[in-house]
């Protein structure tokens, strides 16, 4: 019998110029524009939402062919939420934690177990896949930051 593929831990800081309570909303409100802003060509399918639970499906056309994966989500607020993902080429199991900084910034945690599936090959090296995520969520925090300015600004004209 087969063995089953190792599963890799992965894990990063990253830092947002807008408090806690904002950055939670914004990170999962999980909608069909996130591609646009991981700057990635996917199709992503919200297929449930609730206080405390988010159900997507995010599709990608890979020279490869099709990516699939379907990511149950569960909220856990003011400061936390978990993913547990499965797809054609991977599984994951994210834990995601915000923690309050000085000066009105938000910390996020970043904690993901991947196990590759048989058609998704090996894990990629840490450094590799942990810059790769970096990445991913500098641009996620340039879009949070960009939102939280203009949310701002907007709040103040209202006064």
């Amino acid at each position: 019998m087969p063995r089953k593929p190792t599963a890799t831990t992965y894990e990063f800081r990253s830092t947002f110029q807008a408090p806690l309570p904002y950055v939670f909303r914004w990170c999962t409100d999980y909608s069909p524009e996130d591609p646009r802003l991981e700057k990635e060509n996917y199709t992503r399918r919200v297929l449930s939402r609730s206080a405390r639970r988010v159900i997507f499906e995010d599709l990608y056309d890979e020279p490869v062919g099709w990516v699939w994966s379907h990511d149950v989500v569960t909220l856990s607020p003011p400061d936390h939420w978990h993913a547990d993902i499965v797809g054609t080429h991977r599984e994951w199991t994210i834990d995601y934690r915000l923690h309050v900084l000085p000066d009105g910034r938000t910390g996020l945690s970043f904690r993901g177990r991947r196990r590759p599936t048989p058609l998704g090959g090996r894990n990629p090296p840490k450094p590799q896949l942990v810059r790769e995520l970096k990445a991913l969520w500098r641009n996620f925090g340039r879009a949070l930051e960009r939102d939280y300015r203009a949310a701002s600004k907007r709040g103040r004209r209202e006064r």
